[in-house]
């Protein structure tokens, strides 16, 4: 065989015009003008003399993946410089990402390296449909994402661009234009930057507000905690006719009289159960809360009250027809729905309704005694299923159709004497009873018990699901009772039904606790 020299392995040197070529990439999705911002940044380049390359690759709609924009740029020589078409793991000098979670996707994809990249990112979430599908709480931690990030990369700015973006009445691609200019991450003057805005002829006042914002809070070097996605509100004094408000303060008064540990819980829960019906229901949830406490462990922190206090306002505030019309047809749904959108001035905005009865929910609204006749009958079953079960939508920014859902939200007064209130009473009755037994007997298994309400929740097939999840775990516990690992294999299970949709894990967790039934049953003497 030939031989060969060494000098035929001796890399070529690095040709000094790569390092001139500043590599940039952008993540974000649908609806956060990252084109625009594309747009943007290469009228910017090319106006300083330099020659640009932009390519997108796009994503999956609906959150599941994002659209990435790169671009790669270079001064302006003699011969044509040649770009690559995609950002490759390590080699990308600035990644912006519109939303926490692209900039977590992007670390994973290795585009952010400590030697190099500077990342900029928008502290605010915009959930993913794989959070939200999630039966309980999908939301994933923007926290680890920003530790993560801090390690990462070599520079690290994030803020609430969104809510900049917002306050300004433009859009998220402005402020994230800004932040990248005040970054010092391109080597352009700032007035090179709003000359590609100013160009654009569209929004411009809006938008230069924005990256004035964006620019500001990046020269600065800002890393910004990610808001809550959990919003707390802070309840006005009442108002309305002096009775009312006597009655409602008189309730009040019982909830703050309550132990420390439950009385924020309690107030909170009285509210939701006043809102959704009345005074007399709010006596009603107190009742209920009061009647746990009188069974409670003081030196337990009255743990078993607070949960009550939760999950008996959730049980009571259930969502049914006349909730939904309620509100869908509130004032301040309108407000925050016109906020959202921020139409243009003079502009009439459009708000559709998609409304999907079926049967179910038609006779829960019935009378009691009517609703159980005609729900034991299969034939009047199918009958309304087949009139009401279409898909329907409803032009609620149209008088007829809003009148439809605002009479129908209306009809909440007469909601005690529906068929749905008798069955969500009985059920919440009989949930309250049980949790209380296992508590004579297990404290911590009351206190889980009590917990296993969350899997209850939504409306129609939501709710249906829901139900029967509980109903498995609640089986499941009744074979855990008087076992000192009660409370957790209590608690592992619903954890099990939360994970997914279908219930496999459930089915799993299940298969498990019988197992014990059984081997503790064969175990019994004869």
């Amino acid at each position: 065989m030939a031989s060969m020299t060494h000098s035929a392995f001796t890399p070529k040197p690095q040709d000094p015009a790569l390092d001139q070529i500043i590599k940039l990439a952008i993540m974000a999705v649908g609806g956060q003008g990252g084109g625009v911002l594309t747009n943007w940044v290469e009228d910017c380049a090319r106006s300083n003399g330099y020659a640009v390359q932009a390519t997108s690759v796009a994503g999956v709609a609906q959150r599941t993946g994002a659209t990435i924009y790169y671009m790669e740029m270079a001064p302006l020589r003699d011969r044509a410089p040649v770009f690559s078409l995609l950002p490759a793991a390590g080699d990308v000098d600035i990644l912006v990402a519109a939303e926490m979670m692209e900039a977590g996707r992007a670390i994973m994809r290795g585009f952010v390296t400590p030697d190099r990249t500077t990342l900029i990112a928008s502290s605010h979430r915009a959930l993913a449909v794989s959070e939200k599908m999630v039966p309980g709480d999908g939301i994933a931690d923007s926290q680890e994402v920003i530790a993560a990030a801090e390690i990462a990369a070599r520079r690290f700015i994030a803020f609430d661009m969104e809510k900049m973006a917002i306050d300004a009445g433009s859009m998220i691609s402005a402020s994230l234009f800004g932040a990248l200019a005040g970054s010092g991450a391109l080597p352009f003057d700032r007035s090179s930057f709003e000359a590609a805005i100013k160009a654009s002829g569209r929004g411009v006042e809006a938008s230069l507000r924005a990256f004035a914002a964006g620019f500001e809070a990046a020269a600065n070097g800002t890393v910004e905690t990610p808001r809550s996605g959990r919003i707390k509100t802070v309840a006005g004094a009442p108002s309305g006719p002096k009775p009312l408000v006597d009655r409602w303060n008189a309730l009040a008064a019982r909830a703050t009289a309550l132990p420390d540990p439950v009385r924020d819980m309690a107030l909170t829960g009285l509210r939701a159960v006043v809102d959704f019906q009345d005074l007399d229901y709010g006596r009603d949830y107190l009742d209920r809360v009061e009647k746990v406490l009188a069974e409670d462990d003081p030196a337990k922190g009255h743990e078993l009250t607070l949960e009550a206090a939760k999950y008996i306002a959730k049980a009571m505030a259930y969502d049914d027809v006349f909730r939904v019309a309620d509100l869908k047809t509130r004032g301040s749904r309108f407000a925050r729905v016109r906020g959202e959108i921020a139409p243009a001035k003079g502009a009439q905005m459009k708000l559709t309704e998609f409304m999907h009865p079926r049967a179910e929910e038609v006779v829960g609204m019935m009378p009691a005694r009517l609703g159980r006749r005609l729900s034991a009958s299969e034939r009047a079953m199918r009958l309304i299923d087949r009139l009401v079960n279409k898909g329907r939508r409803l032009r609620t920014d149209r008088l007829l159709p809003f009148a439809q859902l605002y009479v129908l939200g209306g009809l909440r007064k007469y909601r005690r004497g529906t068929l749905r209130h008798a069955i969500e009473t009985q059920h919440l009755e009989d949930w309250l009873a049980q949790a209380l037994a296992y508590r004579r007997i297990d404290y911590a298994l009351g206190v889980e018990t009590l917990r296993n309400r969350r899997l209850v929740k939504g409306y129609s097939d939501t709710h249906a699901r829901g139900l029967s999840k509980f109903d498995r775990v609640m089986d499941g516990v009744a074979l855990l009772a008087g076992r000192d690992d009660a409370a957790h294999w209590c608690r592992l299970l619903r954890e099990a039904a939360l994970a997914d949709e279908k219930g496999e894990q459930l089915e799993g967790a299940l298969k498990t606790v019988r197992s014990f039934a059984s081997q503790a049953e064969t175990a019994l003497p004869n």
